[in-house]
C-alpha cells in the first residue's frame, strides 16, 4: 500500500511512554509483531489512535486493530499475558467492521482488576502494516490520550505480491493445541516463521483463510484451542514451508501445549487428490461432465498518472462505458436473476462515496487504474470483515464492478472461454460479469469455494436448472481442465473420474427425468388433484411480474409467496409508494380476480440490512431484529408499505402475510395498523391477514393464533433452522437442517391442525414445498395449499396427481414416528411411484 502524506497516530490512552526495547516479552520487544510504541497506562479506556475500519477485534477483548483509509494498519494489545483472562475486565464498546473516528472509545478496561491477574498493564500500539514511523517530540515521558504520539511517514510498504507459481500444496487437517486459540504472541510467531519462505502461504479455518504471514489476518480467524486448521502453500518453498510450519503449529507456536500426535503423512509431501469432495448444494440436480476452471485475470496498474485532468478523463470514460455495457446486459436478461444483479452492480457505479474516494487520489496524483483499484479494493475488505454474510456477498458485487471498470481504463478485453460440452465450471467464486460471457449451453454445473445459497452463482444456477455445489475445499482450484468429474449437488458431493457405470446409470436416471418433465410440462394446466379426487392448490414464490407471467405459463394457481423485501434492497433510498403501488397492481392484474396473491410484508433486517435504514450490528442476525420486528420498531415503513399494497386491493384475492412473528401481540399490532389504513383509503373490504410459521413458537402456539388469523404458512427453511438449532447454510451442517425431521413435520402438524380447527387454510412456502419426495407427507399432514419455485410447478402438480390421500395420510402417521430426516427420507422413497417397476417400465 502508498501513504500519500504523512499520517499522525494519537495516543490510544494516557500513561507512561516506554520503547519496545523495554517490553518484558521476546515477541513484542522483537518487533515479531511489528513496530510501535509501548505505554504504562494511566487511563483506563482504549481510543483509536487514527480514524477507520476495526479490522480485528478479539473475543476476549484485549486486543484490536484499527485500518486507517490510506491501509495504514494498526494494533492495540492491552497487557501482556491478559488473552488468559477470556475477557474479563474488559468492555468492547466496538464491534468488527464498524466505522470509527480518531479518538473514540474502542474497549474500557478495568486496570486493577488486570493487574491482580496478569502479567503487566503495558499496553501495545504497533504498525503492522510495515510503514516506517518517528515518535514526535514530547516535553516528557508522559502522554495523554489523544495526544499526537506517531508520524506513520510515506513509503511503500506492503505492495501487493506476485502470485507464486506452481500447485498449491495442502497439509492434512490439523487440531489447534492452544488453551486461547492464535492470540496475538502464537500468531506472531508462526507469522514470522512463514515470512521466511519463499511462498504463498494461507491458513485456513473452515470455509475462512487468512495470509500467514500476516499477524493481524491469522488473528481475524478467532481461533479456538481444537479448531481444525489446514495449511496451505505454492512457490518454491512450498513443501518446506509445510512441514516447518506443521511443525510449529502443533507445537504451540512458542506456547506451553499438551503434546499434540504426529501426522501419518509428513507434510513435505502433496497429498494424494481424494476421488470426492464434499460441499453444500447450491441448486439441486447430478451431472457428469469435465472441469473447466474460471479464474479472474490478473491486472497490473501504474501508480503515477499522467495529469489530473487525463485520469479523470479515463475514469470517467470508463465509468460511462461500463454503465452502458451493464444497460445493455439488462435488457439482454430482462426479467431473468441477472437483470436484478447487474441493476445492483450500476448503482454501485453511481455510489457517491467510490467516486469521491477514486478522484481524490487522482487531485492526489494517482492513475486512474490505481485510484479506482485501489478504492474499490479497500471498501470490498471492509465489506468483508464485516461480520454479515450479506455484506460479504456485496463485497463479491463491489470487486466485479471494480474489475469491470478497471478493465476498460486499461483497454483490456474480456477473456473468451473456449467451453467443450458438458462444461463443470470450478472457480474460488464466479462474478455476475464472467457467467454473464459464458454460453450457458454448453455448462453443466457449477462448484466454488465460496458462496452460498444466496450467492450470485447459486441463484443463477438455480434459474438455469442447473446442479451447483459451494463450500467445496480450496484444492479444487487444483484439478486439471478436462478432468472427468461427476457432480452430485443433491449428496452435496463432487466426485473425480467417475466409475463409466455410474456415469451410464447417472445418464439413463437423467433421460428418464426429461421425459419426466416432458410429460409434466405437458400436463402442467390440469388441477394438481389426488387419485382419490382431493384438490390441492399448487401456488408460485415468485419476486417479479416476471416470476408470475412464468408462473401462470407453467400451471401456477396463484402467487403463495411474493417476497417484497426485494423492491428494497440493493439500492440506496426506499421505494416510493407509487413504485411499489405499480409491482402489487401489475401482479394482482396478472393473476385475475379468481386466483389468490399472498404479499409478504417487509422481511428484512440483520441478515438482510438496508442501507437507509441504520441498524447496529448483530452478533447473530438471524436472532435479531428482522421481520416483524424490524417493522413494528419502525411502524411507518410497516404502515407505507400497507398502504402501497391496499392499491391492488379488489383486482385479485388479496392476502398480506406478516414474518417472523412469535408474539400475539404483534399480530395484533400489525392488525390495527392495516385495518386503520383500510379506513383511511375508504376501502369497503379489509384483505386477508396470515402469518409464515418459521419460528417453533408461533407453531407450538398456532391453536392461539389459529383465532386472530385467516391463514398460516409454513417457512420450512427458517423453522428448520431454529428447530434444529442448525445454520441451514453451514457447510458441515446443511445436510442435516432437513426439513423432513420428525421435529419440524411434528411442528407442521401441529400448526395444520389448529387452523383446521378454526376453519382456516395452512400453505407451505419453504423449500419442503417444492421437494417431490416431501409432497406427499405435507398432504398427508392436511395441507392445503404448496407454493413452490417457478420453474418446479409442474413436477410438483404432477406429484399431486401420483398419490391417494388415504395412503398419504398413513404415511405421514409413519414419518412422525421415525427418529430422523435419514428414516423419513428411506420410507418416502420406498413408497414412491416413481420407485416401483411398473411406472419406470411406462417412462421407458
Amino acid at each position: 500500500m502508498n501513504t500519500t502524506q504523512p499520517l499522525q497516530l494519537l495516543a490510544p490512552l494516557s500513561g507512561v511512554l516506554m520503547p519496545l526495547d523495554n517490553v518484558p516479552d521476546p515477541v513484542f520487544s522483537n518487533r515479531v509483531v511489528g513496530d510501535g510504541i509501548c505505554i504504562d497506562p494511566t487511563s483506563q479506556t482504549l481510543c483509536a489512535p487514527l480514524s477507520g475500519v476495526v479490522g480485528t477485534l478479539q473475543d476476549s477483548a484485549h486486543a484490536v486493530s484499527v485500518t486507517g483509509d490510506n491501509g495504514v494498519q494498526v494494533l492495540m494489545h492491552i497487557g501482556l499475558d491478559t488473552v488468559n483472562l477470556a475477557g474479563k475486565g474488559f468492555t468492547s464498546r466496538v464491534e468488527i467492521g464498524q466505522r470509527v473516528e480518531v479518538g473514540q472509545p474502542l474497549i474500557d478496561f478495568d486496570a486493577d482488576y488486570i493487574a491482580l491477574h496478569a502479567r503487566s498493564l503495558l499496553t501495545l500500539m504497533l504498525v503492522v502494516t510495515g510503514e516506517d514511523f518517528i515518535l514526535i517530540p514530547a516535553q516528557s515521558s508522559c502522554v495523554e490520550s489523544g495526544q499526537p504520539l506517531l508520524q506513520v511517514s510515506q513509503g511503500t510498504q506492503g505492495q501487493d505480491a506476485q502470485a507464486q507459481q506452481g500447485s498449491v500444496l495442502f497439509s492434512k487437517a490439523l487440531i489447534l493445541p492452544n488453551d486461547s486459540g492464535l492470540h496475538a504472541r502464537p500468531a506472531a510467531v508462526f507469522a514470522q516463521a512463514a515470512k521466511g519462505f519463499d511462498a504463498d502461504i494461507c491458513l485456513h479455518k473452515q470455509q475462512a483463510s487468512a495470509n500467514a504471514k500476516s499477524v493481524v489476518a491469522i488473528m481475524a480467524l478467532q481461533t479456538g484451542q481444537g479448531d481444525s486448521l489446514q495449511i496451505s502453500a505454492a512457490g518454491p518453498q512450498a513443501e518446506q514451508a509445510l512441514e516447518a510450519l506443521t511443525q510449529l503449529l502443533l507445537a504451540g507456536c512458542g506456547e506451553s501445549v499438551r503434546a499434540q500426535p504426529t501426522p501419518e503423512v509428513p507434510m513435505c509431501v502433496e497429498p494424494a487428490t481424494p476421488d470426492r469432495w464434499q460441499g453444500v448444494c447450491a441448486s439441486p440436480g447430478s451431472v457428469s461432465g469435465v472441469v473447466v476452471q474460471i479464474a479472474t485475470q490478473t491486472l497490473e496498474v501504474q501508480e503515477p498518472g499522467a495529469g489530473i485532468e487525463t485520469e479523470q478523463a479515463l475514469l470517467d470514460q470508463a465509468l460511462n462505458q461500463a454503465n452502458q455495457a451493464l444497460k445493455a446486459l439488462q435488457s439482454e436478461s430482462a426479467g431473468s436473476v441477472q437483470a436484478q444483479i447487474f441493476s445492483a452492480h450500476q448503482e454501485l457505479l453511481e455510489d457517491p462515496t467510490l467516486l469521491e474516494q477514486a478522484r481524490n487520489l487522482i487531485v492526489e496524483g494517482k492513475s486512474a487504474a490505481f485510484a479506482w483499484k485501489t478504492t474499490t479494493e479497500t471498501t470490498a475488505r471492509q465489506f468483508q470483515q464485516s461480520g454479515s454474510a450479506l455484506l460479504a456477498e456485496r463485497a463479491m458485487d463491489l470487486s466485479d464492478v471494480g474489475h469491470r471498470v478497471l478493465k476498460l481504463i486499461l483497454g483490456v478485453r474480456d477473456h473468451v472461454w473456449d467451453l467443450p460440452e458438458q462444461a463443470i465450471l470450478v472457480a474460488a467464486q464466479l462474478t455476475p460479469s464472467q457467467t454473464a460471457n459464458l454460453d450457458t449451453s454448453r455448462i453443466a454445473g457449477f462448484v466454488t469455494v465460496g458462496g452460498g445459497a444466496t450467492s450470485h452463482v447459486a441463484i443463477l444456477a438455480r434459474a438455469l436448472g442447473l446442479p451447483s455445489l459451494c463450500g467445496v475445499p480450496e484444492q479444487v482450484l487444483t484439478l486439471a481442465n478436462g478432468t472427468p468429474v461427476l457432480l452430485d449437488a443433491d449428496s452435496g458431493e463432487l466426485h473425480l473420474n467417475p466409475d463409466p457405470m455410474r456415469i451410464e446409470q447417472l445418464q439413463a436416471s437423467r433421460d428418464r427425468q426429461l421425459r419426466r418433465q416432458r410429460r409434466d410440462l405437458e400436463q402442467s394446466a390440469l388441477a394438481a388433484r389426488t387419485l382419490d379426487g382431493h384438490r390441492v392448490e399448487v401456488s408460485a414464490n415468485v419476486g417479479s411480474l416476471q416470476d408470475v407471467e412464468q408462473a401462470m405459463t407453467l400451471g401456477g394457481e396463484g402467487v403463495g409467496l411474493l417476497r417484497s423485501e426485494l423492491l428494497y434492497l440493493d439500492r440506496a433510498h426506499p421505494p416510493g409508494h407509487d413504485e411499489q403501488a405499480a409491482l402489487y397492481s401489475a401482479v394482482a392484474r396478472a393473476l385475475g380476480a379468481e386466483r389468490n396473491l399472498v404479499v409478504r410484508t417487509l422481511d428484512v433486517g440483520g441478515d438482510k440490512p438496508l442501507a437507509y435504514v441504520p441498524m447496529a450490528r448483530e452478533a447473530n442476525p438471524f436472532l435479531g431484529m428482522r421481520g416483524i420486528r424490524l417493522c413494528l420498531e419502525r411502524p411507518q415503513l410497516l404502515r407505507e408499505q400497507f398502504r402501497a399494497i391496499l392499491a391492488c386491493s379488489g383486482m385479485t384475492r388479496l392476502h398480506i402475510m406478516l414474518p417472523m412473528v412469535t408474539q400475539l401481540s404483534e399480530l395484533r399490532v400489525a392488525r390495527q395498523m392495516l385495518d386503520e389504513e383500510v379506513r383511511n383509503l375508504g376501502l369497503p373490504q379489509t384483505p386477508k391477514l396470515g402469518i409464515m410459521i418459521e419460528v417453533p413458537a408461533a407453531a407450538l402456539m398456532a391453536d392461539l393464533f389459529a383465532p386472530e388469523v385467516d391463514f398460516f404458512s409454513i417457512g420450512t427453511n427458517d423453522l428448520t433452522q431454529y428447530t434444529l438449532a442448525m445454520d441451514r447454510d453451514h457447510p458441515r451442517l446443511a445436510s442435516q437442517a432437513d426439513g423432513l425431521h420428525p421435529s419440524v413435520l411434528r411442528l407442521i402438524a401441529r400448526t395444520v391442525e389448529a387452523a383446521h380447527a378454526h376453519g382456516k387454510w395452512v400453505g407451505v412456502c419453504g423449500a419442503l414445498a417444492s421437494e417431490t419426495l416431501a409432497v406427499p407427507v405435507l398432504l398427508g399432514l392436511g395441507v392445503d395449499e404448496l407454493s413452490v419455485s417457478v420453474p418446479l410447478i409442474p413436477a410438483i402438480k404432477a406429484c399431486v396427481r401420483e398419490w391417494d390421500l388415504r395412503e398419504c395420510r398413513t404415511l405421514a402417521q409413519q414419518a412422525l414416528g421415525q427418529e430422523s430426516a435419514e428414516q423419513v427420507r428411506d420410507l418416502l422413497r420406498i413408497h414412491s411411484p416413481t420407485a416401483s417397476p411398473a411406472t419406470l417400465a411406462m417412462e421407458h
